[in-house]
């Protein structure tokens, strides 16, 4: 790989002494996670530990008759069935909105359904016992009576009066609305001397982790004190959530998340289940687990990106882009999900819709509408997969338009690389992007002369293959924007806290967990050079709000750009005191002292000071330092971003496919990325973070879809039936980098875990309406299937 084309003049005061930060290092934690030694949810066991199970919605929509529990209670083993008026007295109901979404309603929603279910998977009825099996036995037992209800299914007539009100109390079926006017755009229309437009479907699907959604709560009484072991990515968000629902102070509520089998978005969410296994724990006065099941988890978890978007361009005859277009409709289920909201993925469509082109004119209508569905809400990309698909797909239409290479098309129009800061015409704000960089550089990866010219040959041979393009822009490191302002009590400031142990060991405690993409890894790097030890004496312990300081967690990308930096804080400021320390023992300046492995002499290097001397003699013999001097070896920073509403990073994607027009078939057979997320602490993770997420960008692309019958009935509910992409299916991923570190922190990271979500689809949905450009056929509806392509070709 040649050296990345933008870098920064100076390097921040961290790389004084280089050794980890920008290396491969193997991340922490994966010795023991390969010898079987990880520690899970389901791996917990407690005394007198007791497990519930839910009766779920069979349907769409209920009413509740009646519930006989004799026969469940008596199955053996069972403590309890309860419902939802029970659960009701200990929990408080919610409503999920979010202030700065003016308009924004959804109805008040109870940890279990009372009197009324809202869609099949919705939990109405409690069964706990002393084991998993018991209490499933018991579930057959249980008989609820129940009469169906009218159903709002079709997101198309959600609005329509004819459609059944899922809230009567809400007057109608709309959960927010939002515009957007630049003002000019049906002028821009009426001078471009090339329009396009098209509709964009893409289907619901959902995050599927190795381990599911899953607790443990356990509330001691005679404390006054709950502690929950979760599967989660804000421990501190649903420690928060847990005192004000059950009215608890905060101090008294211990949220654990250790290991975290994949989250993808799905685990960021406060679900019903989780409210209830917490309220149960209260009632019983006993621990009570829930796992769900690889079944309800198709209904009970969160699903994301069902819209359909129609959406028009704009471009002059020398291919400027002038205009874009769109009008997005969603469905979102029928309750706004806590506390984050599901208006946010509509939302980020608007604001991202033509991101990372120069035009100036641009209108854009949302509307989020309520249905019969398993609840939507923020899946990994939240908008961004949607907004590059209208955005690239309507960019390769108009390109076709004009006769001109999709490619050339991108470099005039997009934002030139020396034209930061400035805004995009959403009114988002851009710190600096790399546009041009990335594309020059992807275009030296793919020999695109070389591509075009095999293209065209096989064609000749009747073998169709397509190149497409997707240029992306991601918000990370997000600040108080993002849900601050709206009243959600959702962290944009993470911290760290360092201590240097007797022995000259080092301890690092990050509010930001491991959901198994690396962070412990590169929290360790970014503590050793910070501080000047050896990576092998760091230790690094996140997921637990007893232990770490306060912070926002896994979301949005924010890992390295905020959770980093406040380890570099921290480390640089206990470097700094390690220092004061080996003054006073050294009796030489501090000045003249720095930190590496050992304390030495800054201009020549010379050791003078071991860290276990010096840990010893602060923490054991301080009697042995001046009087008044206190050694303080432990310190805390936090971190929050406050330049921008967002910092974003930027991308580039190609595909390369092959289309059987026989079967409709999709091969895939090479794609590549280029991305810049600014400072890369470590290529090895961010690379492979890239390739899982440009994998799960396919799955939505291609394979995944969750299915509903004319009833809201889920049709593939399980992983016979719901496709995933398999490695079989997956091509080479070719992965290289533009850094453009941002100036909004010392570290100059921004973030990467999203970014090939948001891009892939795009890029494979071009890439297959390339290889179907010489039949005059396109498929603009996700996911793409055989079948969709053999009717756009007319064969079916």
């Amino acid at each position: 790989m040649n050296a990345p084309d933008r870098l920064p003049a100076t390097l921040p005061p961290v790389t004084e002494d280089p050794r980890y930060i920008g290396q491969p290092v193997p991340r922490q934690g994966s010795r023991r996670l390969t010898q079987g030694q990880g520690r899970y949810v389901d791996d917990l066991l407690l005394p007198r530990m007791a497990h519930v199970v839910y009766w779920r919605s069979p349907v769409a929509h209920l009413r509740v008759l009646g519930i006989e529990r004799a026969a469940a209670a008596a199955m053996p083993g069972v403590l309890a069935v309860v419902d939802g008026h029970e659960i009701a007295a200990v929990c408080r109901p919610w409503v999920a909105v979010l202030g700065h979404l003016a308009g924004m309603k959804s109805a008040p929603q109870h940890a279990l359904a009372i009197d009324r279910a809202c869609w099949q998977g919705e939990p109405v009825v409690a069964i706990v016992a002393e084991t998993r099996a018991q209490a499933e036995d018991a579930l057959q037992a249980l008989d609820v009576q129940w009469e169906a209800l009218p159903a709002a299914l079709d997101m198309e007539t959600a609005l329509d009066p004819a459609t059944p009100l899922i809230h009567e109390a809400l007057g109608d079926n709309l959960c927010f609305t939002r515009s957007l006017d630049t003002g000019g755009v049906d002028a821009a229309f009426a001078a471009a001397a090339v329009t396009a437009e098209a509709t964009f479907h893409f289907g619901r699907h959902t995050g599927v982790t190795l381990e599911p959604r899953c607790q443990v709560a356990d509330w001691n009484a005679a404390e006054g004190r709950l502690t929950v072991y979760h599967s989660q990515q804000a421990p501190h968000m649903m420690q928060d959530l847990y005192a004000r629902q059950f009215g608890l102070p905060e101090n008294a509520v211990r949220v654990v998340c250790q290991d975290v089998g994949g989250s993808f978005g799905i685990k960021v969410h406060a679900y019903p289940d989780d409210f209830a296994t917490v309220a149960l724990s209260m009632l019983l006065k006993r621990p009570v687990k829930f796992v769900a099941d690889r079944l309800e988890s198709f209904t009970s978890d969160i699903h994301a990106r069902e819209h359909r978007v129609h959406g028009r361009i704009a471009a002059s005859a020398e291919g400027d882009i002038l205009a874009f277009e769109i009008d997005d409709l969603t469905g979102i289920g029928p309750y706004s999900m806590f506390p984050r909201t599901s208006a946010i993925e509509g939302n980020q469509v608007v604001n991202l819709t033509g991101g990372p082109y120069r035009h100036r004119q641009y209108r854009a209508l949302l509307k989020v509408v309520f249905q019969n569905k398993t609840p939507t809400c923020q899946y990994r990309g939240v908008g961004h997969p949607i907004a590059c698909a209208v955005t690239e797909g309507l960019v390769d239409l108009a390109a076709r338009r004009l006769g001109m290479d999709p490619l050339a098309l991108r470099r005039r129009n997009v934002i030139p690389d020396d034209a930061y800061p400035c805004a995009g015409v959403s009114g988002i704000r851009f710190e600096v992007l790399s546009h041009e960089a990335c594309l020059r550089r992807l275009e030296q990866m793919i020999d695109y002369p070389r591509l075009r010219a095999e293209q065209a040959e096989l064609r000749a041979r009747g073998i169709h293959r397509g190149i497409g393009f997707a240029t992306v822009i991601e918000l990370t490191n997000p600040s108080a924007a993002f849900y601050g302002v709206g009243g959600a009590r959702i962290a944009s400031q993470d911290g760290a806290t360092a201590r240097l142990d007797p022995q000259g060991h080092l301890t690092v405690m990050v509010s930001v967990g491991e959901q198994g993409q690396g962070t412990e890894g590169i929290y360790a790097q970014i503590a050793a050079d910070a501080v000047g030890v050896d990576i092998a004496k760091v230790r690094v312990v996140t997921g637990d709000t007893d232990v770490t300081p306060y912070g926002g967690g896994t979301w949005a990308s924010r890992g390295a750009g905020i959770g980093g930096e406040a380890v570099l804080q921290a480390g640089l400021a206990l470097r700094a005191n390690i220092l004061k320390v080996a003054e006073q023992m050294l009796r030489r300046e501090a000045a003249g002292l720095a930190v590496r492995r050992a304390v030495v002499d800054a201009a020549s290097g010379e050791p003078l000071l071991p860290l276990h001397e010096l840990g010893r003699v602060a923490y054991f013999r301080t009697d042995t330092l001046p009087a008044g001097f206190t050694p303080e070896l432990m310190v805390t920073r936090h971190y929050v971003q406050r330049d921008h509403p967002f910092i974003f990073t930027n991308g580039v994607q190609a595909s390369l496919v092959e289309v059987d027009v026989d079967t409709g078939f999709v091969r895939l057979l090479k794609h590549w990325c280029v991305e810049d997320c600014g400072r890369v602490i470590n290529p090895m993770l961010v690379d492979e973070q890239m390739r899982g997420a440009i994998v799960q960008g396919i799955g939505g692309a291609l394979y995944e879809e969750c299915l509903y019958d004319a009833d809201g009935q889920l049709r593939n509910g399980t992983m016979a039936d719901y496709l995933v992409p398999m490695a079989a299916e997956m091509p080479d991923i070719e992965v290289a980098h533009v850094q453009t570190p941002t100036a909004s922190s010392q570290l100059g990271a921004k973030g990467a875990g999203e970014a090939g979500t948001a891009g892939a689809p795009a890029a494979v949905m071009n890439a297959i309406n390339d290889a179907l450009a010489p039949f005059g056929a396109q498929v603009l509806s996700q996911p793409i299937t055989p079948e969709k392509i053999l009717r756009a070709l007319g064969k079916v």
